[in-house]
């Protein structure tokens, strides 16, 4: 950009700060309001930023900003205000523009803004400049805390952002090329920060306890002074060369001239003593050509070892999202007097510095203080200090702060998020992937050091290694984080140092991992297994296992022999209920959810002809659910109980289909088709080390190690060791030399041993010639081996290769597709795929004739045979409709208009209309066309009920009272839609109970009234918000803060279902926002210590069974009773004065209230208070009660 293109104003406002004579800047009167102006004009720039190019272009910086820096210092507002300007003109351009730009135009402007940065950067390389901000920077820091204003702390962070901006700024190599040893515009830098002593403001604000707040910036301007450094070149620079160095370089020169002797030969070979015009024209028997006949070469005899058939052809071009990563980080060696700076400098940081400085980050970055990202910068320090002082002078005490199994697991957890984001965030896999490669680097450089600790002659630091291995090798994630590093390696994102790293780290591990495990006789790690479970299917009329399918006619016949049994049961006054518990306290369905499961097992115990058992079971549950009279009211008579019993015989109940024993194989087939619950197990196991090893028996990762193979010549020694050393693991001790069978490989071996510098790769060199003979003594009994060559194999084909074809145990292979069957299956789909409304897969299941066949199964043959072109085609009812058509709109208008004016819209639309969806796609369907204006319009509209039917008015009410709740109905048609419900344990609310009253009598009793309080206002905040999110348990007070380091308190914390902190990140205690308000409520009333003084004083729960109760029975009453109360409170339907009577008596009847988000006028209270009036003896005031009840729906 040209002078003469600059802006008017601009160029007018940039007259005005003054001109430079000599060495002097006079400055103009109206200075400081021009640098002022200029910075606003920065504040408006176009998305081209081309006020900072005009200014770029003019050098402003060079030729004014810096001689008023310098000269007028004691000019304070105008000296603030031209580091304000500083600041903004050296940011760097990615944060100008965001990102690097793609379209052309942009990219210009981008590589402008950087042109002129590099400007700046050669324009501060000067002790004038950085000398006075240290001197500025020194007299503020001599402030105290007390003394020091705003002013200054902004002053203070506009110079260390300033420094940062300068060394941020990326080297021109092209420009400057400079060698090895020679200083660059960056070491000119450096030696000027070094002379003017920012280095050693540097150092204090690092170490100074007062001074944390600016550690992020801090520790970011030493990641940039270090940038381009090595630490172990570093650690040994004024030490003289190392005999190891030395030996290195000899090696690498002898590599190099056995390469030249080779070439001189050949040069020599194709010389000849006569010249020719004509070499001559040769047959090349043996090898086609493009028709029948042998290949004719046109050149000499001595070009024939380099013939190829893609000689003149052009290469295929890789796309430009298919190509590999490039290196984005050069190392080079400074001069050596930079060199020699930053190795003291990096010397005082350790001793010093380095474990005050990380621990304050490590705070900031936990209580997230700090900006995106900023852990990158923690990883690097880490990494490259932790390397220094390996190299150095190994002392663990300097490093500390993070040799620690907690830093282990902050650089594991980043590490796994940051390949995660990867997967998902395409756009910025690049930036994901340098970020893993940062955290890679971070925990190679933390197993290097704990493996030189145990080589350190102390004994205390040799224990701590012990301590941090063996917590390390326990936990599955650290030996399970190499095999996901390598599975998710993809060389479009991951430069081939990272994958140097990744082998060199894995060898490392491995190495720690193997002589760990032999210096134990045996070593115990933790294992977890997900395990999954199946959605249950529900049957209309099912069987429970063992049980046969009976017709009406033989239940009837069964009766008289049950009944009296049943009535000979029922007259004996031992008949015992307390070791009968109707529900599984175990379960995930919460108990209230558990009675039609009772009532099933009362079915089996009456079709197993155990009369006692099913008797038991029904007074048992008829304590658990009083509710609706579904198993009788309390004051039942004999023969009434007989007839329950007799309808609940020959009602029929749904059941859950249990899986057979024998599916495990097909269960493991149909994992990818059907919905699943994972639910984790942690267990322990014995470890052993080859079991562990045959986990990188893959293609993938064998991939991976032939790929980095490739640049053996570029590789260091210790690369290629690492290697060969875990090919070598595979090939030899696990026997799979049949593995690296592959094509590829062979031609890089034929490229190793034909190298004239083979002499230098001894090792690969004796692996190759290992593997050859290997194949060659194979391929003589096994001809298809060279076959076998093409394809990169698993385990499975290995076995076969080596062992025989069909050897595997056929039974973990599915059968064989007869011609008969896949004519039967084309049949099949040809007739059913254009079926609207029905899944085409289930329909050919049940019309197929071998049944053995799995959905999975007919899914690939299907594919296979071309009937279908992917997978894919086949998704489940629920997520393959998604698009509305046109006569689906209006079928759906219509019904809607037909049914607006019953009780149940929805209800009626889902049973009428054609093509069935879930009730949530309709829902967001009429919203989407206007049809209601938000969802409480589609709610059931609720009738006032009368009193509960008696159970001898028929099957049909017997079977109303094991119907689900309609909003049941309805959470279960969201799981369609891919959400999980997760209901509290039953048990939860019985163990708080427990783990209350042993609070209450160690004295915390106000930490449990505040954290009732807590739930009850989470539970308003849901009611009124209509949304959840997790909100954190803060104590404000130190009673309650001691109690939430209670083990017992905790204990009472996880039983109830709240969150502990995780990922390192958390502080506090955290209501999940999984708990809906109904389940806090539920929660808190369970902690309420008056309603648990009032059930201790009662005797007794149920009056009517004589003699005193048993502990184990006064233990089921009092958690019966906590449950009582608990839906007491929750439904509102009691007053104070009736709740102790309730309790006591039992007879009580409760309606489960709707859960719908509505005011709704309840006369139930009217008919309750008229029959239990006479009772009481007391007068009841007939009122109508307001209850506002909750709707999960609208979250």
């Amino acid at each position: 950009m040209h002078l003469y293109m600059m802006n008017c104003e601009l160029l007018a406002t940039c007259s005005a700060l003054g001109y430079l004579e000599g060495d002097t800047y006079h400055k103009e009167p109206d200075c400081l309001e021009s640098v002022k102006d200029l910075i606003r004009y920065l504040r408006h720039e176009d998305e081209t930023r081309d006020v900072r190019q005009q200014l770029g272009a003019a050098q402003i910086l060079q030729s004014d900003l810096l001689p008023i820096l310098t000269q007028h210092r004691q000019d304070k507002p105008l000296f603030d205000a031209v580091i304000r300007l500083m600041v903004n003109l050296t940011q760097p351009a990615l944060l100008c523009f965001g990102s690097v730009p793609k379209d052309p135009n942009v990219r210009h402007h981008f590589l402008q803004v950087l042109t002129y940065l590099q400007a700046y950067k050669e324009a501060f390389a000067n002790e004038k400049a950085f000398g006075v901000l240290s001197e500025t920077l020194y007299e503020l820091l001599q402030l105290g805390w007390e003394d020091r204003q705003e002013e200054d702390n902004l002053l203070i962070e506009r110079i260390l952002l300033l420094v940062r901006n300068v060394l941020h700024v990326p080297a021109d190599l092209e420009q400057e090329k400079r060698v090895d040893g020679d200083a660059s515009i960056h070491d000119r830098l450096l030696w000027a920060v070094h002379l003017s002593g920012m280095d050693d403001l540097l150092l204090f604000l690092s170490s100074s306890s007062a001074e944390q707040q600016w550690s992020l910036h801090v520790l970011e301007i030493v990641s940039l002074m270090f940038r381009d450094q090595n630490p172990e070149q570093l650690a040994g620079t004024g030490q003289g060369r190392l005999a190891q160095e030395r030996r290195t370089d000899v090696a690498e020169l002898e590599v190099l001239r056995q390469r030249e002797m080779a070439e001189k030969r050949t040069r020599a070979l194709q010389r000849s003593n006569r010249h020719s015009r004509f070499g001559g024209s040769y047959i090349v028997q043996g090898l086609k050509s493009i028709g029948e006949r042998d290949v004719i070469f046109h050149k000499g005899l001595h070009n024939l070892r380099n013939y190829s058939s893609d000689l003149g052809k052009q290469p295929r071009r890789v796309p430009k999202r298919r190509q590999a990563a490039q290196e984005l980080s050069v190392q080079r060696r400074s001069a050596l007097n930079v060199r020699l700076f930053l190795r003291d400098f990096c010397s005082e940081f350790l001793e010093n510095c380095y474990n005050p400085l990380m621990g304050a980050v490590k705070d900031h970055l936990l209580r997230e203080k700090a900006q995106q990202h900023d852990e990158t910068y923690y990883m690097w320090a880490l990494a490259f200090f932790m390397a220094f002082n390996r190299a150095a002078s190994f002392r663990p005490g300097f490093v500390s702060e993070t040799l620690s199994v907690r830093t282990f697991h902050f650089v594991e957890q980043n590490l796994t998020n940051y390949y995660e984001m990867m997967l998902t965030d395409r756009k910025e896999a690049a930036s994901w992937a340098r970020r893993m490669h940062l955290a890679l680097k971070a925990y190679q450089e933390l197993l290097a050091t704990v493996n030189e600790m145990d080589i350190c002659p102390d004994e205390a630091v040799r224990e701590s290694s012990r301590i941090i291995k063996n917590n390390i090798f326990y936990m599955m994630e650290y030996r399970e984080l190499f095999l996901a590093l390598f599975r998710k390696f993809d060389e479009r994102y991951h430069p081939r140092s990272f994958l140097r790293d990744l082998v060199e780290t894995t060898h490392l591990f491995l190495k720690m991992l193997e002589r760990f495990c032999r210096s134990r006789g045996n070593l115990m790690v933790q294992n977890k297994r997900k395990k999954r479970k199946k959605k249950k299917k529900i049957q209309d009329q099912g069987v429970a296992s063992g049980n046969v399918l009976r017709s009406p006619g033989e239940l009837e016949a069964m009766w008289p022999a049950l009944e009296e049994q049943l009535l000979r049961c029922a007259q004996e006054p031992e008949l015992s209920i307390d070791s009968i518990i109707p529900f599984d306290a175990a379960s995930e369905i919460p108990v209230e959810e558990q009675r039609v499961e009772a009532m099933v097992r009362i079915q089996d115990c009456l079709l197993a002809g155990q009369a006692p058992q099913a008797l038991a079971l029904l007074r048992s549950a008829r304590e658990v659910w009083p509710e609706g009279n579904a198993f009788g009211s309390p004051d039942i008579s004999p023969g009434e109980e007989m007839q329950l019993l007799r309808q609940i015989l020959s009602a029929p109940l749904p059941r859950q289909q249990e899986p057979m024993e024998g599916d495990a194989e097909e269960e493991e087939e149909e994992e990818e088709d059907e919905e699943e619950l994972q639910v984790v197990q942690v267990s322990e196991k014995e470890f052993n080390f080859l079991d562990y090893l045959k986990r990188f028996a893959c293609s993938t990762i064998v991939r991976a190690y032939v790929l980095l193979l490739r640049s053996y010549r570029q590789n260091s020694a210790h690369t290629n060791h690492c290697v060969t050393k875990m090919l070598h693991r595979l090939a030899h001790n696990l026997g799979m030399e049949a593995l690296l069978f592959q094509l590829s490989l062979f031609c890089l071996f034929n490229q190793l041993l034909s190298d004239p510098a083979a002499g230098a790769y001894k090792e690969l060199v004796t692996f190759a010639k290992y593997i050859l003979g290997k194949f060659f003594a194979l391929a003589a009994v096994n001809p298809k081996a060279f076959v076998e060559l093409l394809f990169w194999k698993n385990t499975a084909v290995v076995r076969e290769m080596t062992q025989g074809y069909g050897s595997l145990d056929p039974g973990h292979r599915a059968a064989a597709w007869s011609p008969e069957e896949e004519a039967q299956l084309q049949e099949l789909y040809l007739a059913h795929k254009d079926v609207e409304g029905q899944d085409v897969v289930e329909t050919i299941l049940e019309h197929l004739k071998p049944t053995s066949r799995t959905r999975k199964q007919v899914i690939h043959r299907l594919v296979r045979m071309g009937l279908a072109n992917s997978v894919r085609d086949f998704q489940r009812k629920g997520t393959q409709i998604v698009l509305w058509t046109e006569d689906q709109e209006l079928e759906l208008q219509r019904l809607f208009e037909e049914f607006q004016a019953s009780d149940d819209v929805l209800g009626h639309i889902m049973k009428n209309i054609t093509a069935k969806r879930s009730r949530a796609r309709i829902v967001d369907k009429l919203l989407a066309l206007g049809l209601v204006s938000e969802r409480r319009q589609l709610y059931k509209k609720r009738r006032k009920k009368l009193a509960p039917p008696c159970v001898s008015n028929g099957d049909k009410s017997l079977q109303d009272s094991w119907q689900e709740d309609p909003e049941e109905e309805e959470s279960e048609e969201e799981e369609e839609e891919g959400l999980e419900e997760e209901p509290v344990q039953g048990s939860s609310v019985f163990s708080a109970e427990n783990l209350g009253q042993s609070l209450c009598q160690e004295g915390l009793s106000a930490p449990l009234l505040w954290l009732q309080s807590c739930l009850i206002r989470a539970a308003d905040d849901r009611e009124e918000d209509g949304c959840s999110q997790a909100i954190p348990l803060v104590p404000l007070t130190e009673e309650n803060e001691e109690a939430m380091e209670n083990g017992q308190f905790q204990h009472l914390l996880r039983k109830l279902g709240i969150r502990p902190p995780s990922s390192g990140q958390e502080t506090f205690w955290r209501i999940p926002a999984k708990l809906s308000s109904t389940q806090l409520r539920r929660m808190a009333a369970s902690l309420n210590q008056q309603d648990e003084e009032e059930r201790e004083e009662e005797p007794e729960l149920h009056p009517g069974v004589p003699g005193e109760q048993s502990p184990s029975e006064e233990h089921r009453a009092k958690a019966l009773r906590a449950l009582l109360s608990a839906r007491k409170k929750k439904a509102g339907l009691v007053s104070p004065e009736v709740t102790s009577e309730e309790e006591t008596t039992g007879e009580t009847e409760w309606k489960t209230v709707p859960r719908k988000r509505e005011l709704l006028d309840s006369d139930e209270e009217e008919e309750e208070g008229r029959r239990h009036a006479p009772e009481l003896g007391t007068p009841v005031i007939h009122k109508k009660k307001r209850f506002q009840i909750e709707d999960d729906e609208d979250d």
